[in-house]
């Protein structure tokens, strides 16, 4: 049974929130979360709080199973462009640069693999 989180409009650029992405993609939850805690950079900390609330929503899904028990796995993390807020800059000789700020929408699923006991 899989659960899925998403965060929208995060005012961080696409492309530096896939490096970050790219680090947990098909990792255990449990791992995931470490390289997330250690990792050095803004992004980490977003998609660790998307990471936890993709593990609550698989919770409140599957009441009867416990997280220790069944695997979970980061199964698909997305990152998309978001809108841009297009703002100027004062530039020389009365000209403008315009500036991109971009932003992104995350979207993770998180799945779990269920080890059957087995009974001899």
């Amino acid at each position: 049974m899989e659960a899925i989180a998403k965060l929208n409009n995060c005012p961080t650029s696409p492309r530096k929130m896939r490096l970050v992405v790219d680090l947990i993609r098909g990792e255990r939850v449990e791992k995931a979360l470490y390289i997330l805690k250690y990792t050095n950079k803004e992004a980490a900390i977003r998609v660790e709080k998307l990471l936890l609330s993709a593990i609550k929503n698989w919770e409140a899904k599957n009441e009867g199973q416990r997280t220790e028990d069944s695997i979970l796995f980061v199964k698909t993390i997305m990152v998309d462009g978001g809108r841009q807020l297009k703002r100027l800059r004062p530039a020389p000789q009365g000209r403008g640069y315009r500036i991109r700020k971009r932003s992104n929408h995350v979207t993770l699923i998180v799945d779990s693999k269920n080890v059957e006991p087995q009974t001899n």
